[in-house]
């Protein structure tokens, strides 16, 4: 629906595709908010709900636009609820104990881990050789079961020759994309490192399919402008980029939503949360800038080594499942599920099977459909016999649980083994049919949220124990999962406030700290009688954004007792972030001072030793400067502006010897405009040293 005329002026499209919904937005030369519009993300078929979203806008309006621009839920997603596809990770110089403590068989999906001779040490000289016949031997075998190999080296930081020589051998053994680590991050941790290098493989296949799906849709609705990728610091890459370091995606749609949500409230200090589906996304804003994290990334129980807006991701959504929690009676997530009443809005038939179930004894797979996600041919080629036949008669409808466990147990085992693999979801009631119930909400099928929450309490009930609620009344069920959720969101915005450090803080005693204070807060802050009080800084506001917001954030302001700010166009303001952004690049150059007198520089072809420190970092500076500048231009960046930075890490002993020197560290930041036409591809660069 477009909300006011563009004429023949410039538009920028920004494309969203979450977990739930797919939004769309078109925003004009001067920052209008031209038109806007939401479909369901289909995750079996991407093109279905990108090609709904785009004919919400005006047709008229699409031969406007000069540049596009994607963020996307989807890696971040994937990476909460624990889907990816099947990856082979190289990893010379680990040892198996290494792999144990990162959990980096939890990544791989079913692929592997494979440890390789051959190291550095931290210096970069080689003390070991790379076993190339082992590494020949690994790639053979699994290049057919994978669906793209990752290469991590405990120094490759300090010396990447090792992780371009297995990058290679796999090129000439395979047609699988391959990841390596000294391309994603310089910094020393190597098993984080290799978490985020195993990420990224597993996430291509993901990001391919989207990116391509998008850009031929694009094509069909006559729109030929660049296609830009948001990545997870709220920046722009080219989509070619993303398709080689989706890692950096992670956190898009949040970056997004950051971006987007301080441009639509035009405040200069807050706190914003965007809740989709899948999950509620916390970032700071100070000064009119999200804060900004290469360390302290928290995507579920995972810290992978990006450069991102500091988001404080949780599985807390619109879609989150309502279940039973041992410790607390009442849980809602991680887990993302199909909600009920989107389910019987797409499939009317759905109503039939849950009156049948309201009827009968409750189990543990009432309000259970299967219906079937995202799956690359690595995938399907791993199914067994039995999990063939699931996935040939998903591609009919979905199936109910119950009703497969009584007549096909096998089938019924099967899928529950596709849905860890995250081929298959589940239904189940969550908060969105809870607002249905309650009235907030009505865009699905309220019938079915009615039926699915008297089947959800019974269910509570007589399988868990938990509840004792009038079987009739949907209401009353509904508005305790309300009430969870508005709690559930007071904690994550404090937890999220809390967890501002540079390191993570998920140990016992935050955990103690933030229920304390989460507790004092939400009791209108009042301790020992009125002492002292605890409260929000009176000069933030709360900032809320994402389709479910006006459900739950008003109630959560007020126990919160900060200003609240429900801004228009908040349902989409992942799309609009997507195209309000810059394209930023950084290169990252380490100094080291391997012996007396002898200061290397560590870079992409190697080490280089230089004999005093200022050649060093003149050498670094000019380096990481180039590196920027040119990474920012394949980016897709015009007129860069490039600022280098330099830190040392030095001591001194007294007043009269001269200071050791430990590490340095060069970064140099390249900013520019996305490039808005195939046209305008001419750079003009500056540089600040």
């Amino acid at each position: 629906m477009a909300e006011e005329p563009a004429g023949q002026t410039q538009l920028r499209l920004g494309i969203d595709t979450g977990g739930t919904y797919t939004d769309a937005a078109l925003v004009d030369a001067e920052d209008h908010v031209v038109a806007s519009g939401k479909s369901l993300t289909t995750h079996s078929q991407l093109e279905i709900g990108i090609s709904a979203v785009l004919k919400k806008l005006p047709s008229n309006l699409l031969s406007n636009v000069t540049l596009t621009s994607l963020s996307t839920t989807l890696a971040t997603n994937a990476v909460v609820e624990g889907r990816g596809t099947p990856v082979c990770l190289l990893l010379p110089g680990y040892t198996a104990r290494q792999i144990e403590r990162a959990k980096l068989e939890l990544i791989v999906r079913g692929g592997a881990c494979v440890t390789l001779a051959g190291s550095h040490d931290a210096g970069g000289r080689e003390n070991c050789p790379l076993d190339l016949d082992a590494a020949r031997r690994t790639i053979e075998k699994y290049r057919n079961r994978v669906s793209a190999f990752g290469v991590s080296g405990m120094f490759s930081v300090r010396n990447p020759a090792h992780e371009i020589a297995l990058r290679e051998l796999i090129h000439s053994l395979s047609d699988k994309p391959v990841t390596c680590g000294h391309e994603l991050a310089s910094s020393l941790d190597a098993p984080r490192r290799a978490v985020t290098v195993a990420f990224n493989a597993s996430l291509v296949s993901y990001i391919d399919r989207l990116i391509r799906t998008t850009q031929a849709l694009l094509s069909d609705h006559g729109i030929s402008a660049p296609l830009m990728v948001v990545k997870g610091d709220g920046s722009l890459i080219t989509a070619e980029i993303a398709l080689t370091r989706p890692v950096e995606t992670v956190l898009s749609g949040p970056a997004a939503s950051v971006v987007g949500a301080a441009f639509l409230a035009q405040t200069e200090n807050s706190i914003i949360a965007d809740m989709g589906g899948t999950t509620t996304d916390v970032a700071i804003v100070t000064n009119g800038y999200p804060a900004f994290s290469a360390d302290a990334t928290v995507i579920g129980q995972w810290r992978p080594m990006i450069e991102a807006t500091r988001v404080f991701s949780v599985g807390l959504g619109g879609d989150s499942e309502a279940r039973f929690s041992g410790g607390e009676g009442l849980g809602i997530g991680p887990r993302r599920v199909v909600p009920m009443s989107l389910l019987a809005g797409d499939h009317d038939w759905v109503i039939g099977c849950l009156k049948r179930q309201l009827d009968a004894k409750p189990t543990p797979r009432s309000n259970r459909f299967l219906l079937p996600l995202f799956a690359d041919s690595s995938q399907i080629a791993q199914l067994t016999p039995v999990e063939r036949e699931v996935w040939k008669r998903l591609a009919e409808r979905p199936l109910e649980l119950e009703t497969l466990h009584r007549s096909a147990r096998e089938q019924a085992q099967a899928a529950a083994v596709m849905v860890r693999k995250g081929m298959v979801i589940y239904s189940g009631f969550t908060p969105s049919d809870a607002a249905h119930v309650l009235g907030f909400s009505d865009h699905w099928s309220t019938e079915a949220a009615h039926l699915a929450a008297v089947i959800w309490a019974k269910q509570m009930r007589h399988v868990y124990g938990w509840g004792s609620f009038d079987p009739n009344d949907s209401s009353a069920v509904s508005q305790v999962v309300h009430d969870k959720v508005v709690s559930t969101i007071c904690e994550t915005v404090i937890k999220a406030c809390m967890a501002t450090g540079g390191s993570r803080s998920e140990t016992a005693v935050f955990g103690k700290i933030n229920r304390l204070f989460a507790e004092w807060i939400m009791g209108n802050g009042t301790i020992d009688g009125g002492l002292f009080t605890l409260n929000f800084d009176p000069g933030r506001s709360l900032v809320a954004v994402g389709a479910p917001a006006p459900f739950y954030y008003p109630a959560a302001g007020r126990l919160l007792g900060i200003d609240l700010k429900i801004p228009k166009h908040n349902d989409v303001a992942n799309a609009i972030g997507a195209v309000v952004g810059s394209v930023v690049q950084r290169e990252h150059i380490t100094i080291t001072q391997p012996s007396q007198g002898t200061f290397r520089v560590h870079s992409l072809k190697g080490p280089v030793d230089f004999p005093d420190r200022c050649s060093a970092f003149v050498w670094a500076e000019a380096i990481a400067s180039e590196r920027a500048q040119s990474k920012a231009v394949r980016a897709g960046a015009t007129t860069i502006d490039t600022v280098v930075n330099r830190y040392e890490n030095t001591v001194s002993p007294d007043d009269l010897t001269d200071d050791i020197f430990f590490e340095g560290r060069v970064t140099a930041t390249s900013t520019g405009r996305p490039v808005s036409s195939p046209a305008n591809q001419e750079s003009h660069r500056s540089t600040h040293l």
